[in-house]
């Protein structure tokens, strides 16, 4: 048995499909784990979503805000779909689309296994979390998702306020702070204010922001975190994160790491040549 994390897949089917083969992997008994941004810009992301949902007995995948915005776009007046990509469109007018929407929306924006020692998000932890704070909220914002009031949840989830997750929020500002958080978040200043607009490697963020894993005086966890959503940063490991976006669907790499075993392994497949390359 082996259990694999993999980074934001984003569509790219073929590329998926490459890595599991060279993983060589056994429905019948390896696990994956998929770190959110299933879908958009890779051009086949109804066909991930059918063979992530196909092996799902066998899979854990946590939410990121490519994934939500799908979920957004679904919940929308039909005039309103039909102007999405024809990436998430092919998605929505698909004869499975309620079944692989309803499965989406019932994922998980954190997921922690103790007995591995790792707990997976898409993007990252405010700093005043500690872990047992963050599976509260992240199960909070879950209820919400999976409950009969998800429409109007998912059409004011977007938004950059507030841009500071606080415990004294209500309603759906407090939904939004969570998903921008766990979702969204690269720097943040040291009291958590998200910078929604900073995205390139540390070392060429502004003054006064963190990685959201360095970030001075943030609280301790005693978990190792594997995470997606910054290409730019790419494959890193340091501070107790493991960060798996290689950027396949800019031209980069998909990447997968092994959580079990005795040394944590890297498997990569390199990106099809019809990738844009940044």
């Amino acid at each position: 048995m082996a259990i694999y994390a993999i980074g934001d897949v984003q569509g790219c089917y073929p590329e998926l499909q490459r890595l599991l083969e060279k993983l060589r992997f056994d429905p019948a008994a390896d696990h994956l784990w998929f770190c959110g941004d299933l879908v958009n810009r890779g051009g086949e992301s109804l066909e991930v979503l059918r063979l992530i949902h196909g092996l799902r007995e066998r899979c854990i995948v946590t939410l990121g805000n490519h994934d939500l915005s799908l979920l957004a776009i679904a919940v929308r007046e039909p005039e309103a779909r039909a102007r999405t990509n024809t990436d998430l469109r092919r998605v929505l007018e698909a004869a499975d689309s309620e079944t692989l929407i309803d499965w989406l929306r019932g994922q998980s924006l954190l997921h922690h296994d103790p007995g591995l020692g790792f707990t997976m998000i898409h993007a990252g932890l405010a700093p005043s979390w500690t872990l047992k704070q963050a599976q509260h909220i992240a199960h909070e914002v879950e209820r919400a998702l999976r409950g009969p009031g998800h429409r109007p949840l998912l059409l004011h989830m977007f938004g950059n306020r507030p841009a500071r997750w606080s415990p004294r929020l209500h309603g759906h500002d407090r939904i939004r702070a969570a998903i921008n958080t766990f979702t969204r978040m690269r720097y943040c200043d040291v009291h958590g204010r998200i910078d929604f607009d900073a995205k390139g490697q540390p070392g060429t963020q502004p003054g006064g922001l963190y990685p959201w894993f360095a970030v001075p005086g943030m609280k301790l966890r005693d978990t190792r975190i594997v995470c997606g959503h910054w290409s730019a940063l790419g494959r890193f490991a340091g501070l107790g994160v493991y960060a798996l976006d290689t950027g396949c669907v800019w031209g980069g790499k998909l990447t997968a790491m092994q959580l079990d075993g005795d040394e944590l392994r890297y498997i990569t497949v390199e990106a099809g040549p019809n990738r844009t390359r940044k």
